[in-house]
């Protein structure tokens, strides 16, 4: 089977749409989430998505099976929030590592039978990793800016936990998405080189995709794109690239940007357009695939797809409109230090 990067190298991949959205659709109730196993659990779980790749794996499979159905070649697994300190919100830290481990297997399962059919296609799971609802940049308290709600160790540690069940459970790929925060996102990363190293492991390849929050054209925690760059190339990424927040229109520029400077491959995964008085989405999948068409015409990405508000409708037309064009070639980067 082809590897990701001779995929990569041979056509511009298309990574799935949103999942928060399509589960939605389903309109579920408490006790959807819930299921028999936490019928007494103390506190409400409404809304927690992670928690129906052990409770739904139905809903969870079916999902990932449209988007495969639409054209993906990665799937992202249902763990953007499956942290032991993103959970405790729900006080379900303790399943954290079973959540992540679930959610590998459910995209798996999906993954392995289309490749079984289309061996000469193969399609790739990537492990979700989330920003987290911590930040160790911007306090939480305006009375108080020097004050942190989390210690990077925590971050570390977090991070760490669930990206071993992440690898252990067959994700091929990890991808750190959302990035609001490049201190959380130098977490990640250490959490990455810290269970690759200390595992023995063949390290998996590492996706990055940060958020441009607004026409500033800085990330929450004040970067510029560039500088965000440059804080995470130590990572040696896969990709690099930008999703969520703004549409693909707004985007444009700083995918232009980034285009210009990464030397690895770069994505974009936007929402569709921006969300409406009801905080809806409008942006139809034909809108949304001639904005990322253009990206691709102009050489800028290597691998597209949607974030909030898209459906496999959005993916269908995304990757109709990308599959005979030419991906992004890799710039020879000159070395400027010895």
């Amino acid at each position: 089977m082809k590897s990701l990067h001779q995929c990569a190298a041979e056509r511009i991949l298309i990574i799935d749409g949103a999942m928060g959205t399509m589960i939605q659709r389903y309109k579920l109730e408490e006790s959807d989430y819930r299921g028999t196993r936490f019928a007494d659990h103390p506190s409400d779980v409404k809304g927690n998505n992670e928690l129906l790749s052990i409770t739904r794996p139905d809903i969870i499979e079916a999902i990932h099976r449209e988007y495969l159905e639409a054209g993906a070649d990665i799937l992202e697994t249902n763990t953007f929030s499956a942290t032991v300190i993103a959970q405790a919100d729900y006080d379900l830290q303790h399943l954290a590592s079973e959540m992540n481990t679930a959610s590998v297997k459910i995209a798996r399962k999906v993954a392995d039978e289309y490749n079984a059919a289309n061996p000469e296609r193969p399609r790739f799971v990537a492990g979700a990793i989330g920003p987290l609802n911590k930040t160790l940049s911007i306090s939480p308290d305006v009375n108080n800016p020097g004050f942190r709600s989390v210690t990077f160790d925590e971050v570390v540690d977090a991070y760490y936990d669930q990206i071993k069940a992440l690898a252990e459970a067959g994700a091929d790929i990890l991808l750190i998405e959302t990035i609001f925060d490049t201190l959380n996102a130098k977490g990640a990363i250490f959490a990455i080189k810290k269970y690759f190293r200390e595992s023995g492991r063949p390290q998996l390849p590492v996706m990055i995709s940060g958020t441009i929050t607004d026409a500033s054209g800085r990330t929450l925690s004040g970067q510029t794109l560039e500088a965000f760059y440059i804080s995470v190339m130590h990572a040696k990424p896969f990709s690099i690239g930008l999703n969520c927040a703004l549409g693909g229109n707004q985007m444009r520029p700083y995918v232009e940007e980034l285009s210009q400077i990464a030397s690895c491959y770069v994505s974009c995964y936007p929402n569709a357009g921006l969300p409406n008085t009801f905080g809806e989405y409008d942006e139809t999948p034909h809108e949304t695939a001639c904005i990322l068409e253009d990206f691709a015409r102009e050489g800028f990405v290597n691998i597209v797809g949607g974030c909030c508000g898209t459906t496999p409708d959005h993916i269908r037309h995304i990757a109709q409109h990308v599959k005979d064009i030419t991906p992004r070639p890799l710039p020879v980067v000159e070395t400027t230090l010895a």
